[in-house]
């Protein structure tokens, strides 16, 4: 088989791996950022900690403990669940650290303003607030997702069919092509992936300065 075709048979995974563990941290993000912006001391200490914690144990660890550490009934995570159960919660940690930025840089007093036009506090922060602190915080989620392009890679140490695995699996079938021949392609394609997402990040990192 050609070193290209079977490295890019592990796209569409690595793709899927990526998309699927952004999503998971777009939305368990919220929470976790309400929590570290929480009034309630003890809330806010507790989720420090739980974020904290996720972010300081190296990602290939949480998928190792995931994948073989939990079970439903007799029945084992497959390790493609596992892997996007493990990369999107290092999402939703990472990510409510760049919303809690988003809402950090605003104005303190557009929430004095908001409440002094009659609007509540729960109007004020999805209608008012929320728009600013996510077009501000755009080109961190930008970049952040290219990093998790090149981590979804750790997902192939469990068994997901990714380019990375695809590449191994080559290599070892195939002993008469030089070893690092199909981990050459595969880091050729993840800069054909990535590259455009950088090229993303600045252009909206550019528009947002110059409409501040």
């Amino acid at each position: 088989m050609n070193v290209f075709l079977a490295v890019l048979a592990g796209l569409p995974m690595t793709l899927l791996v990526t998309v699927v563990a952004f999503a998971i941290g777009l939305v368990g993000g919220i929470p976790l950022m309400l929590g570290l912006r929480s009034p309630i001391t003890a809330v806010r200490l507790a989720v420090r900690f739980v974020v904290d914690l996720v972010r300081g144990v190296p990602p290939i660890v949480w998928l190792f403990l995931i994948y073989f550490g939990v079970q439903l009934g007799t029945v084992r995570l497959t390790s493609f669940t596992a892997a996007v159960i493990g990369l999107g919660i290092i999402s939703s940690a990472y990510l409510a650290e760049i919303y809690r930025g988003g809402f950090a840089v605003l104005p303190a007093g557009q929430a004095e303003a908001a409440e002094a036009l009659g609007l509540g506090r729960s109007t004020t922060f999805f209608r008012v607030l929320s728009p600013q602190a996510f077009t501000t915080a755009m080109p961190s989620m930008t970049t952040y997702l290219l990093s998790l392009v090149k981590d979804s890679s750790i997902a192939s140490t469990i068994g997901v069919m990714d380019m990375v695995f695809m590449s191994n699996q080559f290599a070892r079938q195939n002993p008469q092509v030089a070893g690092y021949v199909p981990f050459l392609v595969a880091a050729g394609v993840y800069l054909v992936v990535s590259v455009p997402i950088a090229i993303a990040a600045r252009r909206l990192d550019t528009r947002l300065r110059a409409g501040a």
